[in-house]
């Protein structure tokens, strides 16, 4: 008891004084009235000085001489002229439907066309199963905006990741 004493005393007294300010911080200027002293360093002496040019001494404009623009031209026509070429890409459609029951799948494309026309639909059939999916989309994000508002109509749709259709502009 005596030992757990002592040794609570030892770490008041260690509290306290890790707690209590610095001798430096208590320095402060004659008239300093405990408030604390506020330290300003001019450093101003270390910066470095330029000299000042005169408007009329400013160096003339310098023209490129080796123009690139006529090369850099030829070189993005060929780019899009081989991007006009790609047809598909990866990305993300909504499976809307995966069953056997015809008349439920028609049923479902009739309504999600309704409710999203701009959308396209992939309706496939591989015996005995019928895939309805919905879109073409470059991000999960983009996809996850159009089952929102389509998520009353089929509520276990999922996004499923698909090589889509590129869209020509």
């Amino acid at each position: 008891m005596n030992r757990a004493l002592s040794f609570l005393v030892v770490f008041v007294i260690l509290l306290s004084s890790a707690c209590s300010p610095s001798a430096g911080a208590r320095k402060g200027t004659a008239g300093d009235t405990g408030a604390k002293a506020k330290v300003v360093e001019d450093l101003s002496v270390y910066r470095p000085k330029y000299p000042v040019e005169e408007a009329g001494a400013m160096a003339a404009r310098a023209e490129p001489t080796a123009h690139v623009n006529d090369r850099v031209a030829v070189l993005l026509d060929t780019v899009a002229s081989v991007n006009k070429g790609i047809k598909y890409a990866q990305g993300y459609r909504i499976l809307a439907y995966n069953g056997s029951e015809r008349q439920t799948v028609m049923n479902l494309r009739k309504s999600i066309i309704a409710r999203v026309p701009e959308q396209k639909d992939y309706l496939t059939y591989q015996q005995p199963n019928f895939r309805l999916k919905i879109g073409d989309y470059f991000s999960r994000i983009e996809a996850q905006q159009v089952l929102n508002q389509i998520s009353d109509l089929i509520p276990n749709a999922q996004i499923v990741p698909e090589q889509i259709n590129i869209p020509k502009n």
